[in-house]
C-alpha cells in the first residue's frame, strides 16, 4: 500500500485539515472518561504546529442526527482536553463548512462534530468539495473510520490539493501490511468471539494465509461441534458447523492447522460466582458450558505462539472477565508478550484483555480500529485508504 505520509510533507504556512478519531466515551455530565484516542491524535497535530502549519481538526462523536448539534453531540469537551494535551487553547468552530473562520500558522482549531453536517454519511460530493477548499493538505488520521466512505474520510481526499495519511493512520497501514502481506513465518492468527457467523469471512481469508489459526470463545465451541465433540450447553452456532469444517479443510489442505482444545474449563452458568471445573474435552456433560481453554490446551497455544514469526490477535479464548475463566487468555497474552515475533492486536475485547493483563508495552502494535481492523483482516478494500492510495502519485 502506497500513500503519502504527513511526516514526508512540507507543511510550513499551509492550511492543514486533519480528520482525527476523537470519539471518546463520556459520562452523563459530558466528562471524558477515557482519552486514549485524543492522546493518539496528538503526534500529527503537534507535527503540523511545530512546522508552522495552520491546523484544523475535526472528528465524529457518537451518532448525531445530520443537520443539528445536540448537547450530547458537541466536541466542546474534546476541545478542552485537546488544549490541555497541546498546552494551548483550542477554539471550537461551529458552522465551519463554508469557511469564514480564521486560523493562523502555529494555531489549531477544532471543527464541530463532522457527522452533524448534512451529507457527511452519504459522502456528498458538494460537501466534500467545500471542505477540500478549506485546506492545502488533507490528513486522514482516523483509521477507526477507514472502512466508511464518508465526506471527511473519503470524499475530501478526492478533491483536496494534497491528501496524505497522518502518523497514526500511517502506522496502522504499515503494521497491518507487515503482518498480512509480508509476514515473518510462521504466521499465527488468533480469532476469538461469540459467533462464527460474524467472523466467517475473516476466518476463510486467514485460512488461506496463516500457518496456525487459533479460534477461541463461542467460535471454538462451534469448531469443536464440527469436529464431532459434545459441547453440552455451550454457546455455539450449530448452523455454522459446515462452514467451520470448510475452514478446517482449507487449513488441512495447506498443511496448516486449527488447534482445538483437548481440555476445557466448564461451569453450569456464566457468573463471577460460578464454580470452574477443568475437564477433558471428551468428558463435557450435557449441561456443561465451555468457558475457557484448559491448562494443557493453553500451554499448547503458548508453545505455538512462542515459535511464531508473526502474530495477529483479535479476540480472547475464554470469558476472561471472570478470573476463573481467564486462564487461557492470560497464558496466551503472556506468551504474546514474551514472544520475539511481530504482534498486532485489535478489537475491543482484545484491548480489554491487554489492559487486564498489563501487556500493552509488549505487543508490537495495538490497532485503534475496531471495524476497520476486522475488515482489513477480511481482505476488504477500506474506502479511506483507497482514496489515499489513489492520490499517491499526485
Amino acid at each position: 500500500m502506497q500513500v503519502k505520509k504527513l511526516q514526508d510533507l512540507d507543511v510550513a504556512g499551509k492550511r492543514v485539515f486533519i480528520r482525527a478519531d476523537l470519539n471518546v466515551p463520556q459520562d452523563e455530565a459530558g466528562n471524558i472518561t477515557e482519552d486514549t484516542r485524543i492522546r493518539a491524535s496528538i503526534p500529527s497535530i503537534q507535527y503540523c504546529l511545530d512546522n508552522g502549519a495552520a491546523v484544523m481538526v475535526t472528528s465524529h462523536l457518537g451518532r448525531p442526527t445530520e443537520g443539528t448539534v445536540g448537547p450530547e453531540d458537541t466536541l466542546a469537551p474534546i476541545a478542552v482536553r485537546l488544549g490541555q494535551l497541546l498546552g494551548k487553547p483550542v477554539k471550537l468552530i461551529s458552522d465551519w463548512v463554508d469557511g469564514g473562520f480564521g486560523v493562523e500558522p502555529g494555531q489549531v482549531v477544532l471543527l464541530e462534530n463532522c457527522r452533524c453536517n448534512t451529507g457527511e454519511k452519504k459522502d456528498d460530493e458538494t460537501l466534500s468539495k467545500k471542505m477540500a477548499a478549506l485546506c492545502d493538505i488533507y490528513v486522514n488520521d482516523a483509521f477507526g473510520t477507514a472502512h466508511r466512505a464518508q465526506a471527511t474520510t473519503h470524499g475530501i481526499a478526492r478533491f483536496a490539493p494534497v491528501a496524505c495519511a497522518g502518523m497514526l493512520m500511517g502506522a496502522e497501514i504499515d503494521a497491518l501490511s507487515k503482518a498480512l502481506y509480508a509476514p515473518a513465518r510462521p504466521l499465527v492468527a488468533i480469532v476469538g468471539g461469540a459467533k462464527v457467523s460474524t467472523k466467517l469471512t475473516i476466518l476463510k481469508t486467514l485460512a488461506e494465509k496463516v500457518d496456525q489459526l487459533i479460534v477461541g470463545g463461542g467460535i471454538a465451541n462451534t469448531f469443536l461441534l464440527a469436529a464431532g465433540h459434545n459441547i453440552g450447553e455451550s454457546l455455539a452456532e450449530p448452523e455454522m458447523v459446515n462452514e467451520a469444517r470448510e475452514v478446517m479443510e482449507i487449513m488441512k489442505a495447506r498443511g496448516a492447522e486449527v488447534p482445538l482444545p483437548t481440555d476445557v474449563v466448564v461451569a453450569d452458568e456464566v457468573s463471577a460466582l460460578a464454580r470452574a471445573n477443568r475437564i477433558c474435552i471428551d468428558d463435557v456433560g450435557a449441561h456443561d458450558r465451555i468457558l475457557d481453554f484448559g491448562p494443557k490446551s493453553s500451554a499448547r497455544l503458548a508453545d505455538i505462539i512462542a515459535h511464531a514469526g508473526t502474530i495477529v490477535w483479535n479476540g480472547p479464548v475464554g470469558v476472561f472477565e471472570y478470573n476463573q475463566f481467564a486462564g487461557g487468555t492470560k497464558m496466551m497474552a503472556s506468551a504474546i508478550a514474551h514472544s520475539e515475533a511481530f504482534s498486532i492486536a485489535g478489537g475491543g475485547d482484545t484491548l480489554a484483555a491487554i489492559a487486564k493483563f498489563d501487556i500493552a508495552d509488549d505487543v508490537g502494535y495495538i490497532s485503534t480500529g475496531g471495524g476497520a481492523f476486522l475488515e482489513f483482516l477480511e481482505g476488504k478494500t477500506l474506502p479511506a485508504i483507497a482514496a489515499l492510495e489513489a492520490r499517491f502519485q499526485d
